[in-house]
């Protein structure tokens, strides 16, 4: 067994211990300063960011100063905000003003937003410190943050793992005790499945329920961002301050951020919880197991398990990997050489276009770019994009089928826990596979969070996914609430 695997290992990176609810009230009323919640995580960044590699930029300076002027503004008796103090790091996709911002690609390294992203400025108006930028696989693109052009992340829990992907770095930032709290963005499961291999609450909202501006888009209709955090109610406070409606995102929800905190106290007596009957195989033994035992805790507290059929979900996967591709090779063609980061000089324009994003994009991405160039591409178009977008919609059909039944269901939200470096990289259809519980929510839109529940092989967590109908988050968060009190 590796020196830093299990549970044990998952206790102490979490004792930096504090919550992002305790560490605000504490900051708020002054018996907990700031820079010293900062100096905290600055010092766990300082002992092990060298073994993880978390972050591409750690912003001490800047958090620093933020803290010390929020201790300023308590003292001097001044309103701070409901996350004052806490520390929060970034999935590097995120727009930060004047602090580089590279999606862990060669092509962006070096640019620097001139703008925040709206959910960076909505923390940071409540108070949030940010530590810093996050590692991923490069443009969101992967299962186990592996595809990074600055290096691999690995899982705090187990060195010799991965952390999941592709927000990979976010999840272990929190997991390491480097920051309270983080942020991610899902396209296929990119918070959930991580959050599942880490051992924290990993929650993808609705679609259109957070902001995408400043989000570097990946798949324009699939993309949200959503927190990491080490307890349910952390991730509750952590929306009520993202979400609400953006007027700079064309595709924001027109209705303001919903009330979490208040739920998780309600319990799930006579509500029902769904079980897929259909739902794809491969999954190991060690995570069926604590699937079984999720729905047990639910039936004791009084919840009701009814049977849903979803049979369109075995062809999610399928999907898409037509449909975000084809996005992603419309959304990556600004990266070309003349407006941001890299540009590789060449004998003509066109010549420049080639040698620049052949420099500047990873294997991965090149992979996805082509395949969703094919299938947008005369002649193909209908064969496969079009296709895609009939299974999506037979998809979001037998979620509201199986939603008529219950209230929310449950499934693995990963196959496995935590796999070793280098199990998956040689074949992409493996890795792909590690997204087949995830990816139907967001082809659908609806709201899906992971919540640890048990550990499984080598002591390593396991992760249940709750799934709910869109804009359900709040019973989303009464059965999460349970299960987390189930433990």
């Amino acid at each position: 067994m590796s020196p830093t695997q299990g549970t044990g290992r998952a206790d102490r990176a979490h004792s930096a211990g504090r919550t992002v609810v305790d560490i605000a009230a504490a900051v708020a009323n002054g018996s907990l300063s700031a820079v010293a919640v900062l100096e905290e995580n600055l010092a766990a960044i300082a002992a092990r960011e060298s073994e993880v590699h978390a972050f591409n930029l750690v912003t001490a300076d800047r958090a620093r100063e933020r803290a010390t002027q929020i201790d300023a503004d308590v003292q001097a008796g001044k309103k701070v905000g409901r996350l004052a103090g806490v520390t929060i790091a970034l999935k590097d996709n995120m727009c930060t003003r004047g602090v580089e911002t590279t999606c862990s690609s060669k092509i962006l390294a070096g640019w620097k937003p001139p703008y925040d992203a709206t959910v960076v400025r909505r923390l940071a108006d409540e108070g949030a410190v940010f530590v810093g930028k996050t590692n991923l696989d490069e443009f969101a693109m992967g299962s186990s943050t592996e595809n990074s052009a600055f290096g691999p992340t690995r899982n705090p829990l187990d060195t010799s793992r991965v952390p999941g992907g592709s927000s990979g770095g976010s999840a272990a930032a929190v997991a390491a005790g480097f920051a309270t709290a983080s942020l991610g963005s899902d396209t296929g499961g990119s918070i959930r499945q991580p959050a599942a291999l880490c051992g924290l609450v990993g929650v993808k909202p609705t679609y259109g329920m957070v902001s995408r501006q400043g989000l570097v888009a990946f798949g324009s209709s699939l993309d949200q961002i959503g927190p990491f955090t080490t307890t349910v109610a952390d991730a509750a406070l952590m929306m009520e301050v993202i979400a609400g409606h953006d007027p700079l995102d064309s595709t924001s929800l027109p209705q303001p951020a919903p009330m979490l905190t208040g739920e998780l106290s309600k319990g799930v007596q006579g509500m029902r919880i769904g079980r897929i009957t259909d739902m794809p195989e491969g999954s190991s033994p060690d995570v069926l197991a604590q699937l079984e035992a999720a729905f047990d805790a639910l039936r004791a507290a009084g919840a009701t398990v009814v049977d849903v059929q979803m049979p369109s979900m075995l062809y999610g996967l399928t999907a898409y990997y037509l449909v975000a591709p084809a996005e992603a090779s419309s959304n990556l063609a600004r990266f070309d050489g003349v407006r941001y980061g890299l540009r590789v000089d060449a004998k003509d324009l066109n010549s420049m276009y080639g040698a620049t994003r052949a420099a500047g994009f990873g294997d991965e991405v090149k992979r996805r770019i082509m395949l969703g160039t094919y299938a947008l591409s005369a002649g193909y178009y209908d064969a496969y994009y079009g296709k895609a977008l009939k299974v999506r919609r037979l998809i979001a059909d037998d979620f509201a089928q199986a939603y008529t039944k219950c209230d929310a269901i449950l499934t693995p939200t990963s196959p496995t826990v935590a796999f070793k470096f280098g199990d998956k990289t040689s074949n992409p259809l493996a890795m792909y596979l590690c997204d087949v519980f995830t990816i139907p929510t967001n082809l659908a839109g609806h709201a899906a969070m992971s919540v640890p529940f048990g550990t499984g092989e080598a002591g390593l967590p396991v992760g249940v996914q709750i799934l709910a109908p869109a804009l359900g988050e709040a019973p989303m968060f009464r059965v999460a609430a349970e299960l987390e009190r189930a433990q």
